[in-house]
This record gives structure tokens, sequence and C-alpha cells, in this order.
């Protein structure tokens, strides 16, 4: 049996949301509930509101401060 590694993270690292600062990420679990104000590969920036422990699956290139308050991110690398 073999194991597809394509969608599957390579790590995780801690985020502190910054307004500069780029990242290269699959997704984002959520400590605290609240708002995460993110970039998306695509250039759109979406408020996701979130519960904690949810996941928000998608490629991500910035989590910005402005707008963020949920707690608790956990990046998923790409």
């Amino acid at each position: 049996m073999s194991f597809n590694t394509a969608n599957t993270p390579s790590g995780l690292v801690a985020i502190t949301p910054s307004d500069t600062a780029f990242v290269d990420l699959v997704g984002v679990v959520v400590g605290g509930a609240g708002t995460v104000s993110l970039v998306d590969s695509l250039g759109g920036t979406t408020a996701v509101t979130a519960l904690a422990g949810q996941t928000i699956a998608c490629r991500i290139v910035q989590v910005k401060a402005s707008g963020t308050t949920a707690t608790g991110l956990v990046g998923l690398r790409a």
C-alpha cells in the first residue's frame, strides 16, 4: 500500500500574525476562537470566523495581524 503525500503538510509552525511577513502554508489550525485574516495564494484577502480547533484548509501566503483576533494559531507547512 502506498501513501499519497501530495496534500500532506510537511510540518507545523507557530504563527505570529503579521501585516508584513509572508508564509507558505496549506492550512491553519485555530487554537482559540476568533477571526483569522489571511491572504491566499491568488492574492485575495479573507476574514474567516473560526471556532477553537477548526482547521482552515487553503494555500496561505500571509496571516495578517490587522483583523486577526483568533489565538494559538498553528500553520501547516506546504
